[in-house]
Order: structure tokens, then C-alpha cells, then sequence
């Protein structure tokens, strides 16, 4: 058997023009993570990520704080769905930016709304795949940790689309509820899988165990 650990990027620059880009709390949430594995001796055989800019901000921090040197798999059915292009399918006129509560909450209930209609292929956000094709470029990633890495520890570095989707599939969860995983996983978050050649099974979801101290209470974040 072997692990497979699947991280989401730190804090992204949310309401930002690039949201693709790590803030500061999502670099210093990054090498937190990598100076927590250092500390244990966790150590990986494998690294690989999506292929969006913070993905491999999030893959250095933790390289750094772990002091680790691997030549990261770029895989880009790990990229996360675009969340504009979602909402648009359901809101054509553009959003304030979400810089309120309630801005926030309705920026998100748009999005919920917008990701049941593109998984059940009612719409077609532009620029995106099919529901079903998402779902294959994140299953062909666990496809090949179990063909080539069994017995080993793999690091995947992902967004949040992406690992709730593979959590869905492993448990077999309906569309709803792979979207209540998504809606709650958090920054730098860390889930397990235990894997043999056959299966991928889950052992955790959405865990900060090195963020789980007073002085990092204000380092949780979400988006």
C-alpha cells in the first residue's frame, strides 16, 4: 500500500485581478507545511501538480520549508475549473467585487449554483470542459499514482475542485455532495488517500495539522 497526499494551494489573491497568485499568508502557509512534514521526516517519492502558477508557488513553499529537492510530474487535469466562467453561465452580468460579507456569500451561492448545472450538464461554462472530462483529468492523476507508485508516498498539489472531485469519486458521493467538499476545504489543506494497485481508499479530508496551534489560528483561511 501506499499514501497519496493531496494538498490545495495556500491563500490565492481572491477579488484580485490575478487570482492565480499566492498571497503572502499563502507563501508563509506553504512552508509551514513543508517545515511541519520536515519536523515529522515525511518524506515523498513522487511530487505532482496542476499546472496553475500557484500550484508550483504552493509545491516551493513546501519544498523550502522541507528542505526538498524534486522535479514536480506537471499534470494539468489538476487544474482547477474557472469559477468566473461558472457563474457567468448563470449570471451574465459582471460581479462587484466580493469585498463584503454579503458580496462574499453571494459570489458563492452563485458559484454552488453554477457547479450543479455544469455536473449535471444542463450548461457549458466557456472555456471549460465538460463535467465528465474534469472528472477523467483528475481520475487519469490517481490512475497513474496507482500504476506506477504503489508502495510509495506521492505529493499532489491541486485546488480545491479537483480534490473534492477525487474525493467524490473514491466514496462515490452525488454531485451535491462533492460540492459541500469543495465549498469547505481550506487553504494548504491536507487530505490522504491509502492506495494499492486496485483502489484508492480515503484516510482523511481537509486536515491543518500544522497550522493546529494558537499561533497560527489567524492562518486559516478559505479562499
Amino acid at each position: 500500500m501506499g499514501t497519496v497526499y493531496l494538498v490545495r494551494h495556500g491563500q490565492a489573491s481572491f477579488g484580485a485581478d490575478d487570482y492565480d497568485q499566492l498571497s503572502e499568508l499563502g507563501q508563509r502557509q506553504s512552508e509551514r507545511l513543508g517545515r511541519y512534514w520536515a519536523e515529522r521526516g515525511q518524506r515523498f517519492d513522487a511530487v505532482i501538480t496542476g499546472s496553475l502558477k500557484r500550484h508550483a508557488q504552493t509545491w516551493a513553499g513546501i519544498a523550502a520549508g522541507a528542505k526538498l529537492d524534486l522535479q514536480p510530474l506537471i499534470w494539468p487535469g489538476l487544474d482547477e475549473y474557472d469559477s468566473l466562467a461558472v457563474i457567468r453561465t448563470i449570471h451574465a452580468a459582471p460581479l462587484k467585487k466580493p469585498d463584503t460579507p454579503e458580496l462574499y456569500r453571494h459570489h458563492f451561492r452563485l458559484l454552488r449554483d453554477g457547479l450543479a448545472q455544469w455536473m449535471a450538464g444542463t450548461v457549458s461554462p466557456e472555456g471549460m470542459p465538460s463535467y465528465n472530462d474534469f472528472v477523467r483529468g483528475v481520475t487519469s492523476a490517481l490512475d497513474l499514482v496507482r500504476a506506477e507508485h504503489v508502495g510509495k508516498n506521492v505529493l499532489i498539489v491541486s485546488s480545491g475542485g479537483p480534490i473534492s472531485t477525487a474525493v467524490g469519486q473514491v466514496l462515490n458521493l452525488s454531485p451535491e455532495r462533492t460540492i459541500d467538499l469543495n465549498m469547505r476545504i481550506r487553504n494548504s489543506a491536507v487530505t490522504e488517500f491509502e492506495f494499492s494497485a486496485k483502489r484508492h481508499a480515503l484516510l482523511t479530508y481537509n486536515t491543518l495539522p500544522h497550522l493546529d496551534s494558537p499561533e497560527h489560528r489567524d492562518w486559516v483561511t478559505y479562499a
